[in-house]
Protein backbone atom coordinates (compact mmCIF):
# COMPACT_ATOMS: atom_id res chain seq x y z
CA UNK A 1 0.00 0.00 0.00
CA UNK A 2 1.56 3.35 -1.00
CA UNK A 3 1.77 5.55 1.84
CA UNK A 4 0.16 9.00 1.99
CA UNK A 5 2.61 11.79 0.73
CA UNK A 6 2.65 14.03 4.18
CA UNK A 7 4.89 10.28 4.65
CA UNK A 8 6.50 9.94 1.75
CA UNK A 9 7.88 13.36 1.31
CA UNK A 10 10.71 14.25 2.74
CA UNK A 11 9.99 18.14 3.24
CA UNK A 12 6.04 16.99 4.10
CA UNK A 13 7.59 14.12 6.37
CA UNK A 14 9.09 17.21 8.58
CA UNK A 15 6.03 18.59 8.76
CA UNK A 16 3.96 16.07 9.33
CA UNK A 17 5.85 14.59 12.47
CA UNK A 18 5.82 18.23 13.70
CA UNK A 19 2.31 18.98 13.73
CA UNK A 20 0.14 16.10 12.19
CA UNK A 21 1.38 13.18 13.65
CA UNK A 22 3.70 14.58 16.53
CA UNK A 23 3.23 12.03 19.40
CA UNK A 24 1.73 13.77 22.35
CA UNK A 25 1.15 12.58 25.92
CA UNK A 26 -2.63 12.16 26.05
CA UNK A 27 -3.50 13.97 29.04
CA UNK A 28 -2.07 17.54 28.40
CA UNK A 29 -4.55 20.43 29.78
CA UNK A 30 -5.54 23.49 28.50
CA UNK A 31 -2.38 25.39 29.91
CA UNK A 32 -0.40 23.59 27.06
CA UNK A 33 -2.47 25.69 24.43
CA UNK A 34 -0.31 28.35 25.41
CA UNK A 35 2.55 27.58 23.33
CA UNK A 36 0.24 27.42 19.85
CA UNK A 37 -1.26 31.08 20.93
CA UNK A 38 2.09 32.75 21.29
CA UNK A 39 2.69 31.42 17.55
CA UNK A 40 -0.59 32.83 16.61
CA UNK A 41 0.38 36.14 18.16
CA UNK A 42 3.83 36.15 16.80
CA UNK A 43 2.35 35.77 13.21
CA UNK A 44 -0.30 38.55 13.98
CA UNK A 45 2.98 41.09 15.16
CA UNK A 46 5.06 39.93 12.18
CA UNK A 47 2.21 40.66 9.36
CA UNK A 48 0.60 43.73 11.16
CA UNK A 49 4.23 45.33 11.86
CA UNK A 50 4.89 44.97 8.16
CA UNK A 51 1.86 46.56 7.19
CA UNK A 52 2.63 49.52 10.00
CA UNK A 53 5.75 50.34 8.80
CA UNK A 54 5.20 50.78 5.13
CA UNK A 55 3.12 54.09 6.71
CA UNK A 56 5.91 54.58 9.71
CA UNK A 57 8.24 57.78 9.29
CA UNK A 58 11.15 56.98 12.08
CA UNK A 59 11.54 60.54 12.03
CA UNK A 60 11.93 62.65 14.94
CA UNK A 61 10.22 65.54 13.24
CA UNK A 62 7.54 63.06 11.57
CA UNK A 63 6.84 60.04 13.75
CA UNK A 64 4.28 61.22 16.21
CA UNK A 65 2.27 62.67 12.74
CA UNK A 66 2.99 59.51 10.90
CA UNK A 67 0.84 57.54 13.59
CA UNK A 68 -1.88 59.90 13.75
CA UNK A 69 -2.03 59.70 9.67
CA UNK A 70 -2.06 56.15 10.05
CA UNK A 71 -5.18 56.12 12.43
CA UNK A 72 -6.82 58.88 11.10
CA UNK A 73 -6.16 58.36 6.96
CA UNK A 74 -5.08 55.32 6.26
CA UNK A 75 -7.91 52.59 5.31
CA UNK A 76 -8.27 50.24 8.40
CA UNK A 77 -5.18 51.99 9.82
CA UNK A 78 -6.36 52.46 13.51
CA UNK A 79 -7.98 48.54 13.63
CA UNK A 80 -4.00 47.80 12.55
CA UNK A 81 -2.41 49.55 14.72
CA UNK A 82 -4.85 48.86 17.67
CA UNK A 83 -4.19 44.99 16.82
CA UNK A 84 -0.48 45.77 16.67
CA UNK A 85 -0.30 47.82 20.37
CA UNK A 86 -3.44 44.78 21.65
CA UNK A 87 -0.90 41.64 20.50
CA UNK A 88 1.77 42.96 22.66
CA UNK A 89 0.16 42.99 25.62
CA UNK A 90 -2.05 39.83 24.50
CA UNK A 91 1.65 38.33 23.80
CA UNK A 92 3.01 38.71 26.74
CA UNK A 93 -0.39 37.53 28.62
CA UNK A 94 0.18 34.31 26.84
CA UNK A 95 4.05 34.18 27.60
CA UNK A 96 3.54 34.61 31.60
CA UNK A 97 0.94 32.31 31.36
CA UNK A 98 3.34 29.49 29.60
CA UNK A 99 6.23 30.37 31.90
CA UNK A 100 3.63 29.47 35.28
CA UNK A 101 2.78 26.61 33.75
CA UNK A 102 6.28 25.26 33.36
CA UNK A 103 7.06 26.38 36.88
CA UNK A 104 3.95 24.03 38.15
CA UNK A 105 5.13 21.39 36.32
CA UNK A 106 8.65 21.72 36.03
CA UNK A 107 9.25 21.81 32.61
CA UNK A 108 12.34 23.38 33.77
CA UNK A 109 13.67 20.02 34.02
CA UNK A 110 14.05 20.15 29.96
CA UNK A 111 16.88 22.38 30.31
CA UNK A 112 18.00 23.23 26.64
CA UNK A 113 14.34 24.20 25.75
CA UNK A 114 13.95 25.66 29.15
CA UNK A 115 17.13 28.27 28.42
CA UNK A 116 16.42 28.81 24.68
CA UNK A 117 12.74 29.88 26.31
CA UNK A 118 14.30 32.41 28.06
CA UNK A 119 16.37 33.78 25.24
CA UNK A 120 13.14 34.03 23.77
CA UNK A 121 11.51 36.09 26.61
CA UNK A 122 14.37 38.32 26.46
CA UNK A 123 14.58 38.73 22.72
CA UNK A 124 10.56 39.23 22.81
CA UNK A 125 11.33 41.81 26.03
CA UNK A 126 13.86 43.70 23.91
CA UNK A 127 11.91 43.93 21.00
CA UNK A 128 8.56 45.26 22.95
CA UNK A 129 10.75 48.08 24.41
CA UNK A 130 12.01 49.19 21.41
CA UNK A 131 8.41 49.33 19.72
CA UNK A 132 7.39 51.22 22.82
CA UNK A 133 9.49 53.98 21.66
CA UNK A 134 8.60 54.16 17.95
CA UNK A 135 5.27 56.30 18.46
CA UNK A 136 7.67 58.98 19.69
CA UNK A 137 5.07 60.46 22.85
CA UNK A 138 5.95 61.40 26.08
CA UNK A 139 6.40 58.42 27.62
CA UNK A 140 8.17 56.77 25.23
CA UNK A 141 10.86 59.61 24.53
CA UNK A 142 11.29 59.47 28.85
CA UNK A 143 11.11 55.53 28.60
CA UNK A 144 13.47 55.33 26.28
CA UNK A 145 16.11 57.93 28.41
CA UNK A 146 15.36 56.08 31.36
CA UNK A 147 16.09 52.53 30.03
CA UNK A 148 19.01 52.98 27.73
CA UNK A 149 20.89 55.34 30.34
CA UNK A 150 20.71 51.92 33.03
CA UNK A 151 23.32 50.72 30.60
CA UNK A 152 25.49 53.12 32.10
CA UNK A 153 26.21 50.84 34.78
CA UNK A 154 28.33 48.76 32.89
CA UNK A 155 32.16 49.17 34.07
CA UNK A 156 34.40 51.22 31.68
CA UNK A 157 32.53 50.99 28.51
CA UNK A 158 29.00 51.66 30.03
CA UNK A 159 28.67 55.50 28.90
CA UNK A 160 30.20 54.60 25.29
CA UNK A 161 27.18 51.93 25.36
CA UNK A 162 24.58 54.47 26.10
CA UNK A 163 26.08 57.11 23.95
CA UNK A 164 26.27 54.10 20.71
CA UNK A 165 22.59 53.42 21.34
CA UNK A 166 21.82 57.29 21.13
CA UNK A 167 23.85 57.89 17.99
CA UNK A 168 24.97 61.37 19.80
CA UNK A 169 24.88 62.72 23.52
CA UNK A 170 21.12 62.40 23.99
CA UNK A 171 17.59 60.52 23.07
CA UNK A 172 17.27 62.07 19.30
CA UNK A 173 16.74 61.22 15.59
CA UNK A 174 19.79 58.53 15.41
CA UNK A 175 18.49 57.22 18.24
CA UNK A 176 14.55 56.24 16.95
CA UNK A 177 16.21 55.46 13.44
CA UNK A 178 18.20 52.79 15.45
CA UNK A 179 15.42 51.36 17.42
CA UNK A 180 13.32 51.43 14.33
CA UNK A 181 15.67 48.94 12.50
CA UNK A 182 16.02 46.77 15.66
CA UNK A 183 12.23 46.54 16.28
CA UNK A 184 11.73 45.49 12.34
CA UNK A 185 14.22 42.55 12.78
CA UNK A 186 14.23 41.10 16.04
CA UNK A 187 10.87 39.91 15.65
CA UNK A 188 12.67 37.61 12.64
CA UNK A 189 15.67 37.08 15.20
CA UNK A 190 12.56 35.98 17.54
CA UNK A 191 10.86 33.16 14.69
CA UNK A 192 14.06 31.76 14.48
CA UNK A 193 14.54 30.64 18.13
CA UNK A 194 10.95 30.02 18.25
CA UNK A 195 12.60 26.95 15.21
CA UNK A 196 14.66 26.00 17.45
CA UNK A 197 12.68 26.17 21.04
CA UNK A 198 10.44 24.09 18.94
CA UNK A 199 12.84 21.64 17.68
CA UNK A 200 14.01 21.38 21.16
CA UNK A 201 10.51 20.22 22.67
CA UNK A 202 9.98 17.53 19.82
CA UNK A 203 13.48 16.17 20.21
CA UNK A 204 13.17 15.76 23.48
CA UNK A 205 9.44 15.08 23.86
CA UNK A 206 6.53 17.43 26.52
CA UNK A 207 5.78 16.87 29.50
CA UNK A 208 2.35 16.16 31.42
CA UNK A 209 0.14 17.34 34.01
CA UNK A 210 1.43 13.87 36.02
CA UNK A 211 5.12 14.57 35.61
CA UNK A 212 4.94 10.69 34.59
CA UNK A 213 6.67 9.24 31.51
CA UNK A 214 3.78 9.44 28.90
CA UNK A 215 6.26 7.37 26.33
CA UNK A 216 3.48 4.48 26.36
CA UNK A 217 0.17 6.47 26.45
CA UNK A 218 1.22 8.61 23.10
CA UNK A 219 -1.79 9.99 20.51
CA UNK A 220 -1.44 11.81 17.72
CA UNK A 221 -1.65 15.82 17.97
CA UNK A 222 -4.46 15.82 14.84
CA UNK A 223 -7.05 15.62 15.30
CA UNK A 224 -7.05 15.27 19.37
CA UNK A 225 -5.19 18.76 19.90
CA UNK A 226 -4.94 20.12 16.39
CA UNK A 227 -8.71 21.26 17.53
CA UNK A 228 -8.57 22.13 20.72
CA UNK A 229 -5.96 24.55 19.73
CA UNK A 230 -7.82 26.00 17.27
CA UNK A 231 -10.60 26.73 19.71
CA UNK A 232 -7.86 28.81 21.55
CA UNK A 233 -7.34 30.76 18.47
CA UNK A 234 -10.85 31.30 17.63
CA UNK A 235 -10.80 32.95 21.31
CA UNK A 236 -7.89 34.38 21.30
CA UNK A 237 -8.70 36.12 18.18
CA UNK A 238 -12.29 37.14 19.20
CA UNK A 239 -10.14 38.77 21.97
CA UNK A 240 -7.97 40.70 19.75
CA UNK A 241 -11.16 42.38 18.19
CA UNK A 242 -13.57 43.20 20.84
CA UNK A 243 -10.51 44.58 22.57
CA UNK A 244 -8.97 46.67 19.26
CA UNK A 245 -11.96 47.45 17.96
CA UNK A 246 -14.17 48.78 21.52
CA UNK A 247 -11.48 48.89 24.26
CA UNK A 248 -8.44 50.42 22.05
CA UNK A 249 -7.46 52.52 25.16
CA UNK A 250 -7.62 50.11 27.75
CA UNK A 251 -3.91 49.04 27.65
CA UNK A 252 -2.48 52.32 26.30
CA UNK A 253 -1.11 55.23 28.73
CA UNK A 254 -2.41 59.02 28.35
CA UNK A 255 0.60 60.62 28.18
CA UNK A 256 2.07 58.80 24.96
CA UNK A 257 -1.02 60.57 23.30
CA UNK A 258 1.42 63.43 23.76
CA UNK A 259 4.01 64.42 20.96
CA UNK A 260 7.28 63.80 22.84
CA UNK A 261 9.13 66.99 24.67
CA UNK A 262 12.49 66.94 25.70
CA UNK A 263 12.03 69.71 27.98
CA UNK A 264 8.88 68.66 30.03
CA UNK A 265 9.49 65.38 31.93
CA UNK A 266 6.23 63.74 32.97
CA UNK A 267 5.32 63.34 36.45
CA UNK A 268 5.53 59.37 36.70
CA UNK A 269 7.65 57.54 34.11
CA UNK A 270 6.27 53.82 33.76
CA UNK A 271 6.34 51.39 30.91
CA UNK A 272 3.78 49.22 30.09
CA UNK A 273 2.01 46.71 31.94
CA UNK A 274 4.20 43.79 31.00
CA UNK A 275 7.33 45.48 32.31
CA UNK A 276 6.19 46.65 35.37
CA UNK A 277 6.96 43.70 37.66
CA UNK A 278 10.63 44.29 36.68
CA UNK A 279 10.17 48.13 36.77
CA UNK A 280 8.92 47.76 41.08
CA UNK A 281 12.48 45.32 41.30
CA UNK A 282 14.81 48.25 39.65
CA UNK A 283 13.16 51.12 41.89
CA UNK A 284 13.25 48.95 45.05
CA UNK A 285 17.01 49.01 45.18
CA UNK A 286 18.45 52.29 46.53
CA UNK A 287 22.00 51.59 44.26
CA UNK A 288 21.48 52.38 40.82
CA UNK A 289 24.33 49.08 40.02
CA UNK A 290 22.62 46.78 42.15
CA UNK A 291 18.82 47.69 40.47
CA UNK A 292 20.06 47.26 37.51
CA UNK A 293 21.50 43.89 38.25
CA UNK A 294 18.24 43.06 40.31
CA UNK A 295 16.10 43.88 36.97
CA UNK A 296 18.37 41.26 34.96
CA UNK A 297 18.17 38.92 37.55
CA UNK A 298 14.44 38.52 37.42
CA UNK A 299 14.57 36.96 34.11
CA UNK A 300 17.65 35.11 34.72
CA UNK A 301 16.90 33.34 38.23
CA UNK A 302 14.36 31.52 36.16
CA UNK A 303 17.65 29.65 34.27
CA UNK A 304 18.90 28.49 37.78
CA UNK A 305 15.34 26.47 38.91
CA UNK A 306 16.61 22.90 37.02
CA UNK A 307 19.85 23.44 39.11
CA UNK A 308 18.07 23.63 42.04
CA UNK A 309 15.25 20.98 41.26
CA UNK A 310 15.85 18.31 44.09
CA UNK A 311 12.38 17.39 44.45
CA UNK A 312 12.15 13.21 43.31
CA UNK A 313 8.67 14.07 41.41
CA UNK A 314 8.56 16.11 38.49
CA UNK A 315 5.70 18.96 38.59
CA UNK A 316 3.59 19.98 42.14
CA UNK A 317 0.65 17.73 41.42
CA UNK A 318 1.49 15.67 44.10
CA UNK A 319 3.20 18.12 46.25
CA UNK A 320 -0.03 19.46 48.50
CA UNK A 321 2.32 21.45 50.47
CA UNK A 322 4.39 23.01 47.76
CA UNK A 323 1.14 24.16 45.96
CA UNK A 324 0.17 27.16 48.45
CA UNK A 325 4.24 28.42 47.78
CA UNK A 326 3.23 28.71 43.87
CA UNK A 327 0.55 30.56 44.65
CA UNK A 328 2.18 33.01 46.67
CA UNK A 329 5.19 33.51 43.76
CA UNK A 330 2.17 34.54 41.37
CA UNK A 331 0.79 36.68 44.04
CA UNK A 332 3.90 38.49 44.83
CA UNK A 333 4.86 38.60 40.96
CA UNK A 334 0.97 40.34 40.66
CA UNK A 335 1.49 43.01 43.41
CA UNK A 336 5.01 43.85 41.74
CA UNK A 337 3.09 44.91 38.75
CA UNK A 338 1.23 46.93 41.11
CA UNK A 339 4.24 48.28 42.75
CA UNK A 340 4.86 49.31 39.11
CA UNK A 341 2.67 51.82 38.61
CA UNK A 342 2.34 53.31 41.48
CA UNK A 343 5.03 56.28 42.93
CA UNK A 344 8.31 55.75 44.77
CA UNK A 345 6.77 57.12 48.28
CA UNK A 346 6.44 55.15 51.49
CA UNK A 347 5.24 52.14 52.62
CA UNK A 348 5.37 51.52 49.08
CA UNK A 349 8.90 51.54 48.55
CA UNK A 350 9.29 48.54 51.77
CA UNK A 351 6.60 47.07 50.16
CA UNK A 352 8.58 46.65 47.00
CA UNK A 353 11.33 45.72 48.58
CA UNK A 354 9.86 42.96 50.69
CA UNK A 355 8.21 41.76 47.61
CA UNK A 356 11.50 41.46 45.44
CA UNK A 357 12.94 39.37 47.94
CA UNK A 358 9.79 37.32 48.23
CA UNK A 359 10.15 37.21 44.35
CA UNK A 360 13.18 35.69 44.12
CA UNK A 361 13.28 33.21 47.23
CA UNK A 362 10.06 31.74 46.25
CA UNK A 363 11.11 30.98 42.64
CA UNK A 364 14.77 29.14 43.93
CA UNK A 365 12.80 27.23 46.95
CA UNK A 366 9.92 26.17 44.81
CA UNK A 367 12.39 23.41 42.83
CA UNK A 368 13.10 21.82 45.97
CA UNK A 369 10.14 22.58 48.55
CA UNK A 370 9.05 19.39 47.90
CA UNK A 371 11.85 17.77 49.76
CA UNK A 372 10.62 17.81 52.99
CA UNK A 373 7.45 15.54 51.82
CA UNK A 374 9.69 13.33 49.94
CA UNK A 375 10.66 12.51 53.45
CA UNK A 376 7.82 12.10 54.42
CA UNK A 377 6.18 9.66 51.83
CA UNK A 378 9.84 7.64 51.89
CA UNK A 379 9.04 7.17 55.80
CA UNK A 380 5.76 6.29 55.50
CA UNK A 381 7.22 3.67 52.36
CA UNK A 382 9.48 1.40 54.74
Amino acid sequence: MQKPMRKSNQMMKIVNMSLYDLPTPMNLSILWNTGSLMGLCLIVQILSGILLATHYTPNTEYAFQSVIHILRDVNYGWMLRNMHATGASVFFLCVYAHIGRGIYFSSYLYSKMWLSGIALLFTLMATAFLGYVLPWGQMSYWGATVITNLLSVIPYFGNLIVKWIWGGFTVANATLNRFFVFHFSLPFLLLAITCIHLMLLHEKGSNNPLGLSSNTCLIPFHPFYSLKDLVGFLALLLGFALISLFFPLMISDPENFTEANPMSTPTHIQPEWYFLFAYAILRAIPSKMGGVLALVSSILVLALMPTVHLNKMRGMTFYPASQPVFWVLISSFLLLTWLGQMPTEPPLVLLSQVMTMAYFLLILSLPLSGVLWDAVIFKMNL
